[in-house]
């Protein structure tokens, strides 16, 4: 398994995802975490981190606040969403390992009134660049 957090330089969980500067990847086996990296996200926003986290093999990504456009997208893409998550990022990874990890399925950003809503739906499925990933 390899899962994504939306990172601050606090290691705490950043909390708008299409701005995340950098993410902390996580390779877990057998319910634990066998190593860690912090990465860059090379200014890289919203749908396009999408083919960024999938080129990294992520399955699972945790994070704040995410729009529907970036959850479809991370969708197509075959990743996992855990959203509205707040606190330290190796806390929550270790929370989701034990399969306690409490999450708000629908964490929708609301400070854009709708920004994000439909971006794939306007530009066609292969704008997310996931398609035969």
């Amino acid at each position: 398994m390899k899962i994504a957090v939306t990172y601050d330089e606090d290691e705490m969980i950043f909390q708008h995802f299409g701005h995340t500067e950098r993410f902390k990847l996580y390779t877990a086996e057998d319910g634990k975490v066998t190593s860690s990296e912090v990465i860059d996200t090379a200014g890289a926003g919203h749908e396009a981190l999408a083919t960024f986290l999938a080129n990294q093999g992520v399955d699972t990504l945790i994070c704040g606040g995410i729009g529907p456009g970036a959850v479809n997208a991370l969708g197509m893409c075959g990743i996992r969403v855990f959203g509205g998550i707040k606190g330290l990022a190796d806390a929550a990874v270790q929370a989701l390992l034990q399969g306690n990890l409490a999450y708000n399925p629908e964490p929708n950003c609301d400070h854009h009134d709708g920004e994000h809503g439909g971006h794939c739906d306007h530009h066609g499925d292969d704008h997310c660049g996931c398609h035969g990933n």
